[in-house]
């Protein structure tokens, strides 16, 4: 991947998650800078910037900050590979199964209601809209 460094309002404006946010999750440990720089500033990379992407997507879903750093304890070691048996292999592929199905549950859960909420909009326009013929007059 791409080493390049970032400041963090770059990686703010890429992940669309506030200064405070991404200032907020290293505080809890799910993602740490790279390096910093001689004046004490944050810096990123490429790989970082993945890392947020994956928790900012875990949230809308409803994951916890915990759940977050599971996943990506399970992936990070899956992806590192060194020294992991065939059992230890097995286990991080399950973790993170666990988690594709909880996200594919929550996804749909979400569906619906998005439909319900769409089913509302629709409902309220509909009672917006000027009736065709509000009155009729009869002699």
């Amino acid at each position: 991947m791409d080493d390049r460094h970032m400041q963090i309002g770059e990686v703010a404006t890429r992940t669309e998650l506030s200064l405070r946010t991404i200032r907020h999750y290293e505080e809890t440990g799910l993602v740490a800078p790279s390096a910093r720089s001689q004046g004490g500033f944050r810096l990123y990379t490429e790989t970082d910037v993945q890392r947020l992407m994956v928790i900012r997507r875990m949230k809308p879903l409803g994951f916890t900050l915990d759940q977050m750093r599971d996943l990506l304890d399970a992936t990070d070691r899956l992806d590192a590979g060194d020294g992991l048996d065939t059992d230890e292999r097995e286990g991080l592929v399950e973790r993170i199964r666990t988690y594709e199905q909880a996200a594919t549950e929550q996804v749909d859960k979400l569906r619906v209601q998005l439909a319900r909420a769409e089913d509302f909009a629709a409902t309220l326009r509909g009672r917006l809209l000027p009736d065709p013929a509000p009155y009729s007059v009869e002699r």
